[in-house]
C-alpha cells in the first residue's frame, strides 16, 4: 500500500503565514468600521495640530514663568517624597514576596499587596483619590507611592528568588540570625540592582507626576493642562521641552550611579 501523501513543512508555514497575514487584515478593516470617526472635526483639528508643533520653535519660558515654576517644582517634591515612602515600604514587601526566603503566609500577604498595586493604573488611583482628599498634591503624592511600592517589590522580590544560594546558604550556616543572613547574605547580591530600579521608578514617577496632573492630582500636568485651554501652546512647548529635559538629565544620571555601584 502506498503511503498517504503529507504536505511538505514548508508548505504548512507558507500556508499558515498567509492564513494569520489575511486574518489579521480583516480584523483590522473590521475595527475600522466599527470606529466612528468624525473626518469634519479632525480637519479642522489639523490648524491646531500644526501650530502646537510649531509652537516648539518659539516656545515661551517667560509668559507664565510663575505657574510653570511653581507646577515644576511641585512636580519634583512630589515625585521625591513618593520615590522615597514607595520604596521604603517596598523594601520589606519585596522581601516577604520573596518566596525562598518568607514563610507562606507572609509571601501571599506580600504577592497579594503587589497584585493590587500592580493591578490599579496610576490614573485610576488619582481619580479616586482626588475625590477623597481633593484636588492637590497631596492625591499625586499617594498615587505615586502607591504604583512605586508594586513596581519595585514585584522586581525585588524576583531578583530575591533568583539570587545565588550558596552565598546566602554560607552566611546562614555560620550561624547568623536572620537579620544578619538578609544584611550579608541577600542585600549585597541584589543590592545593585534595587539602586538601579530605585533610579529608574523616579525617572518614571516624574513622568506619572505630569499626567496626574491632568486629573487634578497636583504637579506640572495641571499646569500644562491649563495651557492646553487655553491654547497656549507656546507655553505648552515650554513646559514640555522643560519635561523632556529633566528626564534626560535623570536618564543621565542614573547611568552615573548605576556604573558606580555595579
Amino acid at each position: 500500500m502506498g503511503q498517504k501523501w503529507q504536505r511538505p513543512p514548508m508548505v504548512k508555514r507558507t500556508w499558515l503565514r498567509w492564513t494569520l497575514m489575511i486574518g489579521f487584515a480583516a480584523y483590522l478593516v473590521a475595527s475600522y468600521l466599527t470606529i466612528d470617526v468624525n473626518w469634519t472635526r479632525v480637519y479642522e483639528g489639523l490648524d491646531r495640530g500644526a501650530a502646537f508643533v510649531m509652537a516648539f520653535t518659539s516656545p515661551d519660558f517667560t509668559g507664565r514663568a510663575g505657574d510653570i515654576w511653581d507646577g515644576m517644582v511641585e512636580s519634583i517634591v512630589m515625585t521625591v517624597a513618593a520615590s522615597v515612602v514607595g520604596i521604603a515600604i517596598s523594601i520589606p514587601i519585596g522581601l516577604g514576596a520573596a518566596r525562598n526566603i518568607a514563610p507562606m503566609p507572609v509571601y501571599l500577604i506580600c504577592r497579594g499587596i503587589v497584585a493590587v498595586s500592580r493591578a490599579l493604573q496610576e490614573i485610576i488611583v488619582a481619580i479616586l483619590l482626588v475625590a477623597i482628599f481633593g484636588f492637590g498634591p497631596l492625591a499625586g503624592f499617594l498615587t505615586l507611592s502607591f504604583a512605586t511600592i508594586g513596581f519595585l517589590s514585584k522586581l525585588l522580590a524576583e531578583d530575591i528568588e533568583s539570587m545565588d544560594r550558596v552565598q546566602a546558604e554560607a552566611i546562614k550556616a555560620s550561624g547568623a540570625r536572620w537579620m544578619q543572613w538578609i544584611n550579608y547574605g541577600v542585600q549585597p547580591q541584589v543590592m545593585p540592582r534595587l539602586i538601579g530600579l530605585s533610579m529608574y521608578r523616579i525617572d518614571i514617577n516624574f513622568r506619572e507626576s505630569a499626567i496626574l496632573g491632568l486629573v487634578g492630582a497636583g504637579g506640572i500636568g495641571a499646569t500644562l493642562n491649563t495651557a492646553f485651554d487655553r491654547y497656549e501652546y507656546d507655553t505648552a512647548a515650554a513646559i514640555l521641552i522643560i519635561i523632556i529635559g529633566i528626564v534626560m538629565a535623570l536618564e543621565y544620571l542614573s547611568g552615573i550611579i548605576r556604573a558606580r555601584v555595579q
